[in-house]
């Protein structure tokens, strides 16, 4: 069931994005818009709220499902901004006569300036995915144990993330060096 809740939560986190910007953009009502990009993180509250409920309310022993509705509000919230703020500059160019979208840099320092901000993302995701999962852990004592499999999961999304930036940095050294 929560594996439905949180699919129910990534539709309607797009939704309200969506509904947002078509407000904002087709019928220029900011207001409304802003209200309604404001309810997204609802959906974050709502997906937290289940499973607490379900792991506290109902005893239910944890699963993996639990652990997953964890690491997806990690990352709903250290992504959710960005994830947005890409959206917003599509539909704005698409329906509004905005400025083209700010594509990533393909090369060079920026783009390695670029990959590491998002891997710091990444970090921040995982360690508030983290922090969740140990403190449901913690809550629901033995009953959280398979919460805790998903600690080394993490770090290893970190560690290939890893790749990124550095093969970025180290291409962007690449380029500067001079040849001789």
């Amino acid at each position: 069931m929560l594996v439905t809740v949180i699919i129910a939560c990534e539709i309607g986190f797009w939704v309200l994005v969506g509904a947002g910007l078509a407000v904002r953009y087709l019928l220029r009502r900011r207001r409304l818009s802003t209200v309604l990009l404001a309810c997204v993180p609802l959906v974050d509250l709502v997906l937290l709220l289940t499973t607490a409920v379900d792991l506290v309310g109902r005893h239910a022993v944890a699963g993996a499902g639990h652990g997953l509705a964890a690491v997806y509000l990690g990352f709903t919230v250290a992504f959710g901004h960005s994830m947005i703020r890409w959206a917003d500059q599509r539909f704005a160019h698409r329906f509004a006569g905005g400025p083209a979208p700010v594509k990533p840099p393909k090369s060079g320092p920026r783009r390695a300036a670029y990959e590491w901000r998002e891997w710091g993302k990444a970090v921040l995701a995982s360690a508030i995915a983290s922090v969740l999962l140990l403190g449901l852990a913690a809550v629901i004592g033995h009953r959280g144990d398979a919460l805790l499999t998903w600690l080394p999961r993490l770090g290893v999304l970190l560690a290939i993330w890893f790749i990124w930036p550095v093969t970025s940095s180290l291409g962007a050294l690449r380029r500067e060096r001079p040849r001789s």
